[in-house]
């Protein structure tokens, strides 16, 4: 009977430490970000089952360690039909400077020099994207007027920009808004897919192929809340 008491306490142990590896290597392996589905304004990213819906590469809220690219979200190219209008209602032009945040194959950039001439800047943490756009860049033949930066985007300078646009999650889009309303000129053109910017409402919503596209003009005089960063 003793024996048999032992053996039992035996097996709830083990059943105790393999239940408590598997929550561990569960959690370990879920993405800091949530899902959500395709509607703007919570948290974000996408389910693998529908990748239509998930936000392009990201540049981490924090500087990643050397040698070490983190990022925040899986990579995902925005459609070739919300480029094309998200450029269109950035009123993109020649005489503008496009910096696009989470640059990943380069196409918002590249697109806005080949169809409007304008210069423009790509900025993504990860290399291999930006290898991918310098060479996808040299195909289109417009190295002359674009670049691609691996950065972080919370020690990004974007003042030279007259449009931004954007694919990012919600939480970075907050983060990010302080910094984009300090940096950039009254005027500039914010152009953002899929997720919008808390409590500074955009001046346009469109809808393009299921997908949302929210509009800002950065104003001459900037209210107070949105100058601070979330807390949190």
């Amino acid at each position: 009977m003793k024996s048999q008491r032992m053996l039992k306490t035996s097996m709830l142990k083990t059943l105790a430490v393999t239940i408590g590896l598997g929550s561990f290597v569960l959690t370990s392996c879920v993405p800091q970000s949530t899902a959500e589905a395709p509607a703007p304004g919570s948290s974000v990213e996408a389910p693998a089952a529908n990748p239509s819906t998930a936000p392009s590469p990201q540049i981490s809220p924090n500087a990643p360690a050397q040698g070490v690219v983190r990022r925040d979200v899986p990579y995902v190219p925005t459609p070739e039909a919300v480029v094309r209008r998200m450029l269109e209602l950035g009123q993109v032009g020649s005489d503008d400077v496009l910096y696009d945040l989470g640059s990943g194959d380069g196409r918002i950039v590249i697109t806005a020099a080949q169809q409007y001439g304008a210069r423009g800047v790509g900025i993504d943490i990860d290399p291999e994207r930006i290898q991918e756009a310098n060479a996808n860049a040299q195909k289109a033949g417009v190295t002359d007027r674009v670049r691609f930066r691996q950065q972080d985007l919370l020690q990004a300078d974007f003042s030279e920009a007259t449009v931004v646009t954007l694919y990012l999650l919600p939480e970075v889009n907050l983060r990010l808004r302080p910094q984009l309303l300090r940096q950039l000129r009254p005027g500039t053109r914010i152009v953002s897919h899929a997720f919008d910017m808390g409590d500074w409402k955009p001046e346009q919503v469109v809808e393009v192929d299921g997908r949302t596209i929210y509009v800002w003009t950065v104003p001459e005089q900037v209210p107070e809340n949105l100058r601070r960063a979330p807390q949190g």
